[in-house]
């Protein structure tokens, strides 16, 4: 038998509406055990004027977990009839938290509008319909593999999700108990959103607004009117001008755009306002900027996701600072390891080994001095790099050692390396290589990440890096830009605590990257815990990157993420921006190290008590 349980509530009375309709659910969840029905679908389709749906995720962990508190969860299937899946995160965490089945009815129904709107060509509603089932499902997949899952009954139920921003009650209540490293939201929150949804839904006087579209959005790409990005054409515009013409006036006018998020909350770090527990000092008496940029690296591009010309820039800049770029998981043209007429080196100091091994050779790892193990990818955690099959061009292939036109991804680190013991074999097989180079293991901010850098640094390994989950290039599949890893700030919080516990800080440094953008993002970093920091991102926006997001279709405008020789001609980016870009960024560094009282990074490094939570990000609910 089957029995179909609507996840409403009455609108008007809140949080404590919500709260009430959820136990009012579980109630009628029993009734319906009983009684013998072993199909329960959870339906918020019937919502109106008076009636919002409770959020599918909420109602689908709630009732789960209650059944297994009542050792009624075998003895019948939930079935999620939902309008707010709709994406594949979206059915991967239903799953997770419990459905058996989900029938997300709204994603068909706006298929129907757009075949009806005549933008699918000669699809038949069928045919679209069976294409979305597709590719969830593929999407749905894809998330298991990342993290080693075979079949989706060991997925359903098993809460494998890392959980950032939610009230620590909420998730005791209704979502197992699982841990949340920093509070925020609670139901009332929940309820909040809800409603504001809900409202502009269901409008005073729809008649006037009977034709008005729909909120653009801009997760994936920036719209005016849509979601915030910090890169976004002001401050790319104002960050490229700088850069070019060499002005540091009109550089900190792109760090106060950036770092200015009083209004809109972007990052963790904006919740964090500096409180110095010493005097202020002259910029005089702080270390040059030429000691400063010696920490500085650029992110792990691969030859291929980014032209030569784009490729090699960065390595003449940070050569000329003495600071470190980055391979890239594997391949450099061996005429690179040579130096150029001028004094200029286009040789990356840090060389990538990726599961793939793409381009890895004795040659290679013994023109370095840093090589670099990528157990992780903060944008893409679980994957590795990915190079569509139409970038694989032959010049490409011939310095990755592969074969023109296949495509090339690294596989997930489990494929390759089982335990820590197999990890420190590889650290020790590569010190084997180049004696003098040091080992870095790059892992993913994620929970969980302190034990993981406890390990590397027995494995003796010299450095960990904490890759933040918004860096990345546009070539990310969807899947993983958004909700795929977790913040550096929490990652490197509780790698340096993880470390500092058991004895272990001193024997190894500690990088961070993923999204960097200013002088204070550094000394955020640096304050909990870092040592060194890499920048991918913003220094492609110096060479010139407008964020198209069209990476993986090399198809660039401005000739960086492409190997189309037309499209590469286009490219104006130069070593001199780059310099001028990090050279303003360690100068914004020490007005900040002045400001709080610091000589030295080396006297700021986990200095976390500095830190405090912003009292205007009081204002903000979620944000307490």
């Amino acid at each position: 038998g089957c029995a179909k349980i609507h996840g409403l509530y009455p609108v008007a009375h809140h949080g404590k509406g919500l709260y009430e309709a959820i136990d009012k659910v579980l109630r009628e969840v029993d009734d319906a055990i009983a009684h013998g029905k072993s199909l329960i679908v959870l339906s918020d389709r019937d919502s109106d004027e008076r009636f919002a749906p409770i959020p599918s995720l909420l109602l689908t962990s709630a009732v789960h977990q209650h059944m297994v508190a009542e050792r009624t969860r075998t003895r019948a299937s939930l079935i999620i009839e939902s309008g707010d899946a709709r994406e594949v995160h979206h059915l991967a965490m239903l799953i997770s938290f419990g459905a058996d089945a989900i029938n997300p009815y709204m994603a068909f129904e706006t298929i129907d509008e757009l075949r009806l709107a005549g933008q699918l060509g000669e699809l038949s509603l069928d045919e679209a319909c069976s294409n979305y089932v597709t590719a969830a499902t593929t999407g749905v997949l894809k998330v298991m593999s990342k993290m080693g899952i075979a079949a989706v009954s060991s997925y359903r139920g098993a809460q494998f999700a890392d959980v950032t921003g939610l009230h620590q009650d909420l998730l005791d209540n209704y979502f197992g108990g699982i841990n949340s490293p920093i509070s925020g939201a609670d139901l009332e929150d929940l309820a909040a959103d809800v409603e504001a949804r809900h409202r502009s839904a269901f409008l005073p006087r729809p008649e006037e607004n009977a034709h008005r579209d729909l909120e653009l959005g801009g997760e994936y790409k920036w719209r005016r009117e849509g979601e915030f990005h910090l890169f976004n054409p002001e401050t790319i515009f104002k960050l490229q001008h700088a850069t070019r013409t060499g002005q540091y006036e009109i550089f900190k006018d792109y760090t106060r755009a950036v770092n200015d998020q009083s209004q809109r909350l972007a990052t963790i770090r904006g919740l964090f306002e500096f409180a110095p527990d010493r005097a202020p000092i002259a910029v005089d008496e702080v270390e040059p900027v030429a000691d400063i940029v010696k920490r500085f690296s650029t992110g792990a591009m691969s030859y291929g996701s980014i032209s030569a010309e784009a490729h090699e820039t960065l390595a003449i800049a940070m050569n000329r600072l003495h600071g470190m770029s980055n391979s890239g998981e594997g391949g450099e043209d061996p005429k690179r390891f040579e130096v150029e007429p001028n004094g200029d080196s286009r040789r990356s100091a840090i060389k990538q080994v990726a599961s793939g091994r793409f381009g890895v050779t004795s040659h290679y790892l013994n023109n370095c001095t840093d090589i670099q193990i990528k157990m992780a990818q903060g944008a893409k955690p679980g994957e590795g790099g990915q190079l569509p099959p139409n970038k694989v061009y032959p010049w490409i292939a011939k310095v990755r050692i592969t074969t023109p036109g296949v495509g090339l991804i690294s596989p997930p680190p489990h494929h390759d390396i089982y335990s820590i013991e197999d990890l420190a074999q590889l650290i020790h097989d590569l010190k084997c290589a180049n004696p003098d180079a040091r080992i870095h293991v790059k892992l993913v901010a994620e929970q969980g990440i302190g034990a993981v850098a406890a390990g590397v640094s027995k494995a003796h390994a010299d450095v960990v890096l904490v890759s933040g989950h918004d860096g990345g290039t546009g070539a990310s599949p969807l899947t993983s830009l958004k909700h795929a890893g977790g913040p550096w700030e929490l990652g490197l919080a509780e790698t340096q605590q993880t470390l500092l516990l058991n004895g272990l800080r001193d024997r190894i440094r500690v990088q961070c990257d993923g999204q960097l953008k200013t002088g204070r993002d550094v000394i955020i970093a640096a304050l909990l815990g870092a040592e060194e920091f890499g920048f991918a991102t913003a220094p492609l926006v110096v060479e010139g990157c407008i964020m198209m997001r069209v990476c993986h279709l090399d198809t660039c405008p401005v000739g960086i993420a492409t190997q189309n020789p037309d499209l590469r001609k286009k490219f104006t980016g130069r070593a001199e921006h780059v310099v001028n870009f990090f050279t303003f960024i360690a100068e914004e560094v020490r007005e900040y190290l002045a400001q709080l009282g610091f000589r030295s990074i080396d006297e700021a490094i986990g200095q976390a008590h500095v830190l405090r939570q912003r009292a205007a990000a009081s204002s903000t609910p979620k944000a307490t």
